[in-house]
Formats: structure tokens, C-alpha cells, sequence
């Protein structure tokens, strides 16, 4: 069995992937488009994405931009989990994902290691954890 998350985004999924792949030195695979689905989308929504996934060294997880008559709720449900080599790179990670977004709690040392908590400025949640 595997389980994997899969993230919905409201038009901006492309800009979010490209943020990621940057920021976790990964590729944005199998990447389509809404052109030429026999999906009932805007023409607008055409250039959007139906679905991709980001692979590289420790993480994959798949995203895709909802269709317009999907509502998404910004909600707490899910969060993305890092388990960071170090120390600095923890502080690195979050500062970059925290960035536009909102800090929960900040990446400090807690009784099991270091740890932060935010939401990025797409909306998606992220636990940062380095444990000593």
C-alpha cells in the first residue's frame, strides 16, 4: 500500500509547483493540462492543470487546479510533514514557506526537537520538524 497526498489548488497550481520544485530541488512530472479534456472548464481554464506531480530527492506528492464550479475551503485537515537533516535547514525551509503566508507556531526547540508550523501564501499547511 501507499498513500500519498494530492493537493487541490484554485488556478495558481502551476505557480505553487514551480515554487516547490525550487524551493525542494524537485521536478514538476506528468504535468496536463485541461486543453482538449472533454471537461465542462472555461476556455479561460483551458492552460490550467488537470494534474502534475512533483519527484525529487525525499518527496513526491501530486496537486492539480480544481475546476471553477469545485469551492475549496482553506482548511486545517491536512498538513504537509518535513522531517529536516538539520537544524538550518529546518530554519530555511520554514522561513521560505512561511514567507506570504502565516506563521502558527514558529520554528523553535520544543521537548522533542526543533518544530514550526504554517500555512504558505497558496494556503497549504506545513509542520517543519528536526528532531535531535
Amino acid at each position: 500500500m501507499k498513500i500519498q497526498a494530492y493537493l487541490a489548488f484554485g488556478g495558481n497550481c502551476q505557480e505553487a509547483l514551480s515554487f516547490y520544485s525550487d524551493l525542494f530541488n524537485a521536478k514538476i512530472i506528468n504535468r496536463k493540462t485541461y486543453e482538449d479534456k472533454k471537461i465542462d472548464v472555461p476556455s479561460s481554464y483551458r492552460n490550467k492543470l488537470q494534474h502534475a506531480e512533483i519527484k525529487g530527492d525525499h518527496i513526491y506528492f501530486m496537486a492539480y487546479d480544481a475546476s471553477p464550479d469545485t469551492p475549496l475551503n482553506n482548511g486545517n485537515q491536512i498538513h504537509m510533514s518535513i522531517e529536516a537533516s538539520d537544524i538550518n535547514e529546518g530554519k530555511e525551509l520554514f522561513e521560505k514557506l512561511s514567507k506570504g503566508g502565516q506563521v502558527h507556531h514558529n520554528y523553535r526547540e520544543r521537548e522533542w526537537g526543533y518544530f514550526g508550523r504554517c500555512t504558505d501564501k497558496y494556503g497549504i499547511g506545513w509542520m517543519v520538524n528536526h528532531n535531535q
